[in-house]
């Protein structure tokens, strides 16, 4: 079923110029967008980390150029040559090549595989799937693969590093829901009342721990979802404890890691990779329908730190780039 598009609507799109990438807000066509079964009018979108890094060229997240930027988005269906999605469904997207591969949500309008849609479950409205996104959807995805590997509560305390960050953030609070004690490290200390907040039980300031250079170090932690890599990952590693299962669900710091094989052989640590791009649709609805239940986070409205009009992307972006950001951002692009 085809319901009308306008000839022409807004889109923040990147190109790469030179050796420069510049983002703006340009006039697009559908007929310009990457291909896909669904058209969504898009109500909501957010700003990750990835998404300033995609918008300023500061990393290379995008595949091919020229790209609309956004890494998720919330909408209803306005157009559909797919079945199983419905002219009208309230819907959202994350991950799924969005702003890397193919056009993302920072549209009017985007157009996207019919395989890469979720119907939003009943208690969520596409405000609210936002202000979880991208990151509540990776920091979910993270602790139902630590659970797999067999992580429980009583293993003891979990450690989230970048913990001010919007996965940080939503992690935080999702662990506590689920009755683990959280330890929360930051590299901002005005952040602690924050974190407090939101469920950490307690807050370590990454600068004053000094994390040693023992191929083991003494056993801290049950278990950690780590969002900077680098030697941030390796301290949790070789301070693990015997058992214990570390998360790895970013490089905000770095993509090295240097570690021995001693974690693994010695303590049964198991190192957990997660990835919240390429998922199978099936298992995107699990964790989406978890996330409107039992996984439902219970300090939304703290976690969402700023909500946006979409014409103050560039600023927003900017001030996220530059590590300036708490929680989450709303980017509301339509009614």
């Amino acid at each position: 079923m085809l319901t009308a598009v306008p000839e022409h609507f807004t889109a923040y799109r990147i190109h790469q110029r030179g050796e420069r990438v510049e983002a703006a807000f340009e006039r697009v066509s559908l007929s310009e967008l990457s291909d896909g079964e669904v058209v969504v009018r898009v109500a909501y979108s957010s700003v990750n980390y990835k998404d300033a890094l995609a918008v300023s060229g500061a990393g290379r997240i995008l595949r091919r150029y020229p790209l609309i930027g956004g890494i998720d988005l919330a909408g209803v269906v306005v157009q559909s040559s797919d079945a199983s999605v419905h002219v009208g469904d309230a819907v959202l997207v994350t991950g799924c090549g969005l702003s890397e591969t193919r056009d993302g949500g920072y549209t009017q309008y985007a157009r996207v595989p019919a395989a890469a849609v979720v119907a939003l479950p009943p208690n969520l409205d596409c405000a609210t799937a936002m202000a979880i996104g991208t990151a509540g959807y990776s920091a979910a995805r993270a602790i139902l693969r630590l659970e797999q590997a067999g992580q429980t509560p009583s293993a003891g305390p979990i450690l989230v590093s970048g913990a001010s960050g919007g996965v940080g953030s939503l992690a935080i609070d999702l662990l506590a829901g689920r009755g683990y004690e959280v330890v929360a490290l930051t590299g901002k200390r005005e952040c602690a009342a924050y974190l407090h907040a939101i469920g950490a039980a307690r807050v370590m300031i990454r600068d004053e721990e000094h994390y040693g250079t023992q191929v083991l170090e003494s056993q801290r932690w049950g278990g950690a979802i780590d969002t900077l890599g680098g030697e941030t990952l390796s301290w949790l590693l070789r301070s693990t404890r015997e058992g214990g299962n570390v998360a790895s669900i970013g490089l905000a710091a770095s993509a090295q890691l240097s570690v021995t094989v001693m974690p693994f052989i010695l303590r049964e640590v198991s190192l957990i990779g997660v990835n919240s791009v390429s998922n199978t649709r099936a298992s995107r609805l699990a964790v989406w329908a978890r996330l409107a239940s039992d996984l439902a986070p219970r300090h939304l409205p703290q976690i969402v730190t700023a909500r946006i009009d979409w014409r103050e992307l560039p600023a927003r972006c900017a001030q996220s780039l530059a590590v300036r950001t708490i929680g989450r951002t709303l980017v509301q692009v339509s009614e």
